[in-house]
């Protein structure tokens, strides 16, 4: 845990020994002290005037980010020692007379209330493990992390399989892994996952040339460029030749296992970036927009906070309840869930009565495919400002939006001619063994998950919803089912939710505070983010059918 080259060595933390904690903890604050003593002022500032913005800044010799981090353990480490030493330090800087970090905005979302929320050091056993183990894999314990946590079984599974994707041996180094997920991220503009993954890509040697834009990474990853756009906004248009073309360019050539490898990173990240907009996560304390070296104001809210995005006080207002009486909200809520129930069960009499024709349920199918098409939101509220990622991916203005505008067909995909059970998941267990199992567990448990409740209901059964947002999805993607009845999803999922749905799955940079506030509004934060989970995972094997059929069809 030796101090090389002006760098310090964090990996200690990560150890479940607590004397390896402790040993690295002190090696850190040593280090730490000592840089701040070189910038302390003579006379070191009382701390009682910290709050008079008398103290010297910490940006020299990278103390800013150390300190940041510091301020990121102290609020997000599993490890008690490791929070209140981190807590120590900071306060021992602030005593020479530097000026330490503070958070920024309140909790891992921007969408639910920090009180709703697991806090750090409140969890229980299970979530204890499950946070332990993000931390000693990832040296963070991330928003994600934090609010994914509202269902620990779909969280060990997703730990599990990003660990494996991103850790484990495979086809693909290490640097390659965290730029293919920059790559992912971009294309949505989601700087939350570039910039985690800037700083592992830097942390596996990745070259930092790379990061100044994809033409200054290898040709092999530039070739990539392509695959990376149709699958994040039209996977549809992908074909055996596109993967013809990465397999076959000599020298920047593709192997099977590599592509395999690279298509389910894509997949995995752009379905990331949509849990991320969707629920509203909010910037990591040690990054960008996460923390602010400048004094508080006199009321705790300062101009620095808006311009990350945290409203405070004016963002509640803004909510689209805000002008109207708690009593009628709650009672149109009710009536809402009431509703919804109550159609579930007509659903189910009409299932168990009579059953369409064939040709009705293609037509459905059609109907609610180009109906899906034009459903767009009429929002003009912004979305979270984020930082231009436009660098590490080619034409920009290449996107679903563009798509839908020109009323282009989307093609049907029978998911009877290919299936993730019957096709995908074999390639993918061949081809990069063990990763097609994680994939399948992953998709089972969000897609099964329930604790049959729905709002202040318990005792329901909500497969059939499930089912409906799930399908939903893949309609949009031109994927049929043969034995679903589609006229169910208009009875079922209401234009606010669509608009929701639509948004996160297909633009989820344009998802707004008001568009997750104004679906299912009595419902549990729990149960939005299970919709969340619903959206991730069936977007990932919507664009995982289409690239691997593409490989099947090149492989035959």
């Amino acid at each position: 845990m030796e101090e090389r080259e002006g760098e310090l060595r964090w990996d200690g933390l990560c150890s479940r020994d607590a004397a390896t904690r402790a040993a690295a903890l002190d090696t850190i604050g040593q280090a730490v002290l000592r840089r701040s003593e070189t910038i302390a002022p003579v006379a070191a500032v009382p701390p009682a005037r910290a709050a008079d913005g008398l103290l010297v800044p910490a940006a020299r010799d990278g103390l800013s980010e150390v300190l940041a981090r510091l301020l990121m353990l102290s609020k997000r480490c599993p490890f008690p020692d490791v929070r209140e030493k981190s807590e120590t330090i900071l306060s021992e800087v602030q005593e020479l007379g530097i000026r330490i970090p503070r958070p920024l905005g309140h909790g891992p979302s921007r969408f639910i209330p920090e009180k709703e929320t697991i806090q750090v050091g409140s969890e229980d056993a299970m979530m204890h493990t499950l946070f332990a183990d993000s931390f000693a894999a990832l040296g963070r314990l991330d928003n994600v992390t934090l609010v994914m946590v509202f269902h620990p079984q779909y969280l060990e599974s997703f730990l599990k399989t990003q660990h494996y994707l991103l850790q484990m041996d495979g086809p693909l180094p290490l640097h390659y892994r965290h730029y293919i997920g920059i790559m992912a991220a971009a294309r949505h503009q989601c700087s939350y996952l570039v910039n985690l993954h800037v700083n592992d890509f830097l942390h596996v040697g990745g070259d930092p040339k790379w990061l100044n834009g994809l033409e200054n990474a290898p040709q092999k990853l530039q070739n990539l460029g392509e695959l990376n756009k149709m699958l994040a906004h039209r996977p549809w248009l992908i074909t055996k030749e596109h993967i013809e073309q990465l397999l076959k360019t000599e020298e920047n050539s593709w192997s099977l296992a590599e592509l395999i490898h690279a298509v389910v990173l894509l997949t995995h990240y752009h379905s990331l970036a949509s849990f991320t907009f969707g629920c509203g996560i909010s910037p990591e304390i040690d990054c960008e927009g996460g923390h602010t070296f400048r004094p508080p104001s006199v009321s705790n809210y300062c101009i620095c906070d808006i311009t990350n995005g945290y409203h405070g006080v004016e963002e509640i207002q803004a909510s689209p309840t805000a002008a109207i009486p708690v009593s009628t909200c709650l009672n149109k809520s009710v009536c809402e869930v009431e509703a919804l129930m109550e159609k579930m069960k007509q659903l189910q009499e009409c299932r168990d009565e009579e059953e369409a024709s064939q040709e009705e349920m293609a037509t459905r199918f059609e109907r609610e495919k180009r109906e899906s098409m034009f459903v767009c939101s009429s929002e003009d509220e912004e979305s979270a400002p984020t930082r231009d990622v436009s660098r590490h991916f080619e034409d920009t203005s290449y996107g679903y939006k563009d798509f839908s505008r020109h009323g282009m067909h989307v093609p049907t995909f029978r998911a009877q001619d290919y299936s993730w059970e019957d096709h995908g998941y074999s390639l993918v267990n061949r081809l990069y063994p063990d990763v097609g199992q994680l994939l399948d567990e992953k998709f089972h448990i969000a897609y099964n998950l329930t604790y049959n409740t729905m709002a202040m209901h318990k005792d329901v059964d909500t497969s059939m919803l499930r089912r409906a947002i799930w399908n939903y999805i893949h309609c949009m993607f031109g994927i049929r089912y043969d034995d679903y009845d589609y006229g169910e999803i208009n009875q079922l999922l209401d234009r606010s939710f669509k608009v929701y749905i639509k948004t996160v799955v297909c633009t989820p940079e344009k998802t707004t505070k008001r568009m997750y506030d104004s679906f299912w509004r009595q419902f549990e934060h729990s149960e939005k983010v299970h919709v969340n989970l619903l959206l991730v995972e069936a977007r990932m094997q919507a664009e995982l059918l289409y690239a691997l059929r593409a490989i099947t069809r090149y492989m035959t």
